[in-house]
């Protein structure tokens, strides 16, 4: 009887141990079919927010020059840690407001373009209304309290990190936009996973590349010094082209407040969308018709972004005045 009891108890232990075994192979079956469709997933939320990443690239890039060479990466890598806190906030929000109030993504998203276009307006204008003396003088004063170690630019260096983040902070609420509706119909973990990993990749791919674009003058300086005569033709090069490499950078910066902000507006009024969608697909009919079929419906947002940046813009100058403020200075 013993012995039956024993052999029985042991039968039981080893049926319990092969569905253990079973289990945990479904288990892991799951888990490696779970990574690969946040693998694929997140391959997918990265092609579809390219676009804003090149402009978040240009924007970043343009706004975080101009302070001391030596103060160039830590005000880098103050901006890449705002842009990983807008993050740690959008993300969550994100989530919540896709599961409780989906309605209110889109004019959330409408807030942001608005905004966009209407600080790359305020720029325009800026420009537009500043002649070139005084664009000059104000190149030659910032320069002097460059190189005068006794000027406190904190205060400056907080003005560009602030205004950095800001737009950050729009740009980071459309890709992360862009990636929850990649993920819309997936389960909860999975969303989290690849909405967490798209924003740490576009932080590091961002940050890195404005790192080193700020640093291009240092590269060209240190080539410069090198006894190869190869490297230092490399390094006058790049000395040469950084110059016109930052201006193109403040341009398609400008650029990219309008097609971002335009598109977002665009997208969020369906007569509107529908009419460039329309005037994309007839364009797809002319010669080179890919070429226009991406670069109509392009040009189309950034117009719509240009109007709503006036309209903005004066909407702003409007109430300022009414305060007795100045809107561009």
């Amino acid at each position: 009887m013993a012995a039956g009891s024993l052999l029985a108890l042991l039968d039981d232990i080893a049926t319990i141990l092969d569905d253990v075994a079973l289990m945990t192979k479904v288990a892991a079956k799951k888990s490696v079919a779970m990574a690969d469709d946040v693998s694929v997933m997140t391959k997918v939320a990265a092609q579809k927010t390219a676009g804003v990443l090149g402009d978040d690239l240009a924007l970043n890039a343009q706004q975080v020059t101009g302070v001391r060479a030596e103060r160039e990466i830590p005000v880098v890598w103050a901006v890449a840690k705002g842009s990983l806190l807008n993050k740690v906030i959008l993300v969550p929000l994100a989530l919540l407001i896709s599961a409780f109030a989906p309605w209110a993504v889109t004019p959330l998203l409408m807030v942001g373009g608005a905004f966009l276009c209407f600080e790359g307006f305020e720029k325009v204008m800026h420009k537009v209304l500043h002649t070139a003396h005084e664009d000059a003088a104000e190149r030659e004063s910032h320069a002097q309290a460059n190189a005068n170690p006794a000027v406190d630019l904190v205060a400056f260096e907080k003005e560009k990190i602030k205004g950095a983040v800001r737009t950050d902070f729009v740009l980071s609420a459309e890709i992360i936009a862009i990636t929850l509706g990649t993920v819309a119909t997936a389960p909860f973990l999975q969303q989290l996973t690849v909405l967490a990993g798209i924003a740490v990749i576009m932080t590091m791919g961002v940050y890195g590349l404005v790192a080193g674009i700020v640093k291009l003058d240092d590269l060209g300086v240190w080539l410069r010094g090198k006894g190869s005569r190869a490297a230092q033709a490399i390094g006058a090069g790049i000395l040469r082209a950084a110059p016109g490499l930052m201006k193109a950078l403040s341009v398609a910066g400008t650029a990219a407040m309008f097609l971002v902000g335009g598109g977002i507006l665009v997208h969020g009024i369906p007569v509107l969308h529908h009419a460039v969608e329309g005037a994309g697909a007839a364009a797809a009919a002319w010669p080179a018709g890919a070429v226009w079929h991406v670069l109509v419906p392009n040009l189309l947002n950034a117009v719509a972004g240009v109007l709503a940046g006036a309209l903005v813009l004066a909407a702003v100058a409007l109430l300022q005045r009414l305060r007795g403020k100045s809107t561009v200075s």
